[in-house]
């Protein structure tokens, strides 16, 4: 027996002028349960949250609060009814301690003044509820993303919400962490709270759901309690076509391919200590570990991103030293890096600005031409299948998934022969995942060298021709094509010698 829907959507389309962006979607949250909101980006799902919280009104159709039309005109609103919502991009004031953060325009008050003493306390509080161990009096912006996320977590939890819509809440989060996330979603159903949940790892909607509804292009195109689909099926709905094999054929890299990039004892202060490596023309080059280990630091450091020290780096048979990253883009080796929202682009810019802003030089002198900018972004929209609704989009309001691609067609534009690429489908749907995995190893297959740096195991697995695994800064052991298995990189993760491993067939 069902209950009655707290919040729900009945046939509500979405236009941004001329272009309408959700078309008739129907969907009912209940008390007490887990509903996953799942599609590919750009499939209409933030835009659908968004008109559930009352950050958008929609263009047509009908939002119903305990079975009578509702109206919200703000987010305002939308709290005031009870609902609540996680962004994807995070909504703190990075100047703010956590506690300000956390009571933000809810201040708590003993007579005139502050009540700082309760507001610690219960800061501290849903901190421990969420295994957060940072002070309530850091600020917000030396936070790492993982604990700024878990700050948002805690902030929502504070607002004791009838319907909690969380949007890619795990993308940022450890294994640990996501565990102790999905605990708390698993109490605030067992009290009654409405969950609506988005993720791109259909493994966690399979785990936490209750229902799932399917997007596609905009509209509903499956919605069936989650006992009731596999993660195959979930995933061929998604993006209409067959995503079976999502990782491409790895050729194997011939024994005689020429060492592109030699490193020797590479040090990062405070991350990374005395780590040497090769790669190899053709070659992706897997790096595991935890979070923590220094895998991106390194990186980094190689880069030129972060101070470091090497004994010796060998490119293409000579030696090199990089002081900034201007100088390993002239030597043909470009770092994409982990966080495209504040380190890889300008959202608040266009995609022609983002795509050219790196290599302004091959498009004139003193003064720039545009025209060929344009031929390079009709370039790139096309060799990367970028999907906006105008040239003209502001970034900042492209998917996740498209603002990835066009960081890939930006770095592509320096004609890298080595490629670092550290997290390359965080925040990413499963189809995009598939277009980004072939497109990095048809680069491999036409001679460049890769370096994959992710935190996904599946990802190392399907992807990675080698696999290293860093722990605590170093390098703990480094895998052969026949030795690649979860287990083995888990044990390395952990610090497990070799011969504590199990041997491989």
């Amino acid at each position: 027996m069902t209950s009655n829907p707290v919040l729900a959507l009945h046939n509500v389309s979405k236009s941004f002028g001329s272009v309408e962006v959700l078309h008739g979607v129907t969907l009912a949250l209940e008390p007490g349960t887990v509903h996953a909101l799942i599609g590919e980006n750009g499939a209409g799902k933030s835009t659908t949250m968004k008109i559930m919280a009352g950050y958008q009104l929609p263009t047509h159709g009908d939002v119903q609060l305990d079975g009578a039309s509702a109206r919200f005109d703000s987010l305002h609103d939308g709290e005031v009814a009870g609902i609540v919502m996680i962004h994807q991009e995070f909504n703190l004031a990075e100047q703010l301690t956590v506690e300000q953060n956390i009571f933000l325009g809810r201040e708590l008050k003993r007579g005139p003044l502050l009540d700082k003493t309760e507001m610690r306390r219960r800061t501290r509080e849903y901190l421990d509820r969420v295994a957060c161990d940072v002070s309530p009096d850091a600020r917000v912006s030396t936070l790492s993303n993982s604990d700024k996320q878990m700050v948002e977590i805690a902030k929502a939890l504070s607002r004791d919400a009838r319907v909690l819509i969380m949007d890619e809440p795990t993308a940022v989060l450890t294994k640990r962490e996501t565990d102790v996330l999905f605990k708390q979603v698993a109490a605030l159903r067992a009290a009654g709270t409405a969950v609506l949940f988005t993720s791109h790892k259909l493994d966690e909607v399979a785990e936490i759901s209750d229902h799932v509804t399917i997007m596609r292009d905009g509209e509903v195109v499956q919605s069936s309690p989650t006992a009731e689909i596999t993660e195959d099926e979930m995933a061929t709905a998604m993006v209409g076509r067959d995503v079976s094999d999502l990782y491409p054929r790895k050729p194997g890299v011939p024994a005689d391919a020429p060492v592109v990039l030699s490193v020797e004892n590479l040090s990062v202060p405070g991350y990374a200590s005395n780590v040497s490596f090769s790669l190899r023309q053709g070659e992706i080059l897997g790096i595991g570990g935890l979070i923590g280990s220094g895998r991106t630091e390194l990186m980094e450091g190689l880069a030129g991103l972060r101070a470091a020290r090497v004994d010796r780096v060998t490119l293409f048979g000579e030696q090199v030293h990089f002081k900034q990253p201007s100088d390993a883009q002239r030597a043909g080796l470009c770092y994409l890096t982990e966080d495209r929202k504040l380190r890889g682009l300008l959202l608040d810019r266009g995609m022609r600005e983002n795509l050219t802003l790196q290599n302004l030089h091959k498009f004139g002198g003193f003064m720039i031409d545009r025209g060929a900018e344009e031929a390079a972004l009709t370039h790139a929209i096309s060799e990367f299948d970028i999907r906006a609704g105008s040239r003209d989009v502001r970034v900042g309001n492209m998917s996740g998934g498209n603002q990835q691609k066009l960081l890939l067609a930006k770095i592509m534009l320096s004609e890298p022969r080595i490629l670092i690429v550290d997290e390359p489908t965080r925040g990413i749907d499963i189809g995009t995942k598939q277009q980004i995995y072939a497109f990095l190893r048809n680069l491999a297959d036409l001679g460049h060298a890769i370096i994959v740096i992710t935190s996904e195991m599946p990802e190392l697995i399907g992807l990675a021709d080698r696999v290293m695994v860093m722990r605590l800064g170093e390098v703990s052991g480094t895998l052969a094509p026949h030795e690649i298995t979860e287990d083995a990189i888990v044990r390395l993760s952990m610090g497990l010698r070799a011969e504590q491993m199990p041997m491989t067939a």
